[in-house]
């Protein structure tokens, strides 16, 4: 019965917000929440450089996007190219930047596994009911219905939107794209998706040249 109890406990737990924050190695800093032994962030990255310094490619154009993909370079945007966008939304990066061995995440942390995230989304009761946990209330950013959206995990997603294989912006106001890192296939990266007409987790592979937002957890 004790077992049970634990069980039922695990998988409808909710994160918890901790007065602790993190910084980048540009200086933003973000908030953190803890699920069972996982911590994450907050808050979508907004980093502009690898661990060690070194840039990620800037590339706003459709065609410095589709060349940094075609170079198997990382890269970042802001949603339709809108600085202002990246207040709410954070950064949208390619794969080719989440995996790049010098390191998008901050130092003690790192861009989840697919695992990583198929825990988070059990400990919240499973993909059914995870997404609506995890979408910010209540926020006129996301388009209405935003079913089952109470943000009681405190995970505060926002419809951060992507960018796609041809470069051109989408699902803005509509949905909440992160990468993983783990490979799909030699072309395709795993992620996640919250949307704003459903309370579930979607999990997928997409084409690595998309542009999406990232999540970090604690080492």
């Amino acid at each position: 019965m004790i077992l049970l109890l634990g069980v039922i406990a695990l998988f409808s737990g909710s994160l918890r917000a901790s007065d602790e924050s993190m910084k980048d190695i540009d200086g933003n800093s973000y908030g953190v929440v803890s699920a069972g032994k996982q911590i994450w962030m907050a808050e979508n990255l907004k980093v502009s450089r690898y661990r060690n310094g070194d840039p990620v490619r800037h590339a706003a154009t459709r065609e410095e996007w589709l060349d940094a993909a075609a170079k198997g370079e990382g890269a970042w945007c802001y949603f339709d190219n809108n600085p202002a966008n990246g207040k709410h939304f954070g950064r949208l990066y390619n794969w080719y930047a989440v995996s790049d061995p010098r390191g998008l995440a901050p130092k003690g942390w790192h861009v989840p596994t697919d695992r990583e995230w198929s825990a988070l989304t059990a400990f919240l009761g499973g993909e059914a009911v995870a997404g609506g946990k995890m979408k910010e209330a209540g926020h006129p950013l996301w388009r209405t219905p935003n079913e089952g959206g109470t943000n009681s995990s405190g995970f505060s997603a926002l419809p951060g939107g992507l960018r796609g294989i041809d470069g051109v912006f989408a699902f803005g106001a509509q949905s909440a794209y992160f990468w993983t890192s783990a490979e799909h296939s030699p072309l395709l990266g795993w992620y996640r998706v919250l949307n704003y007409h459903v309370a579930t987790v979607v999990k997928s592979g997409e084409e690595k040249i998309d542009g999406m937002s990232v999540r970090c957890v604690r080492d």
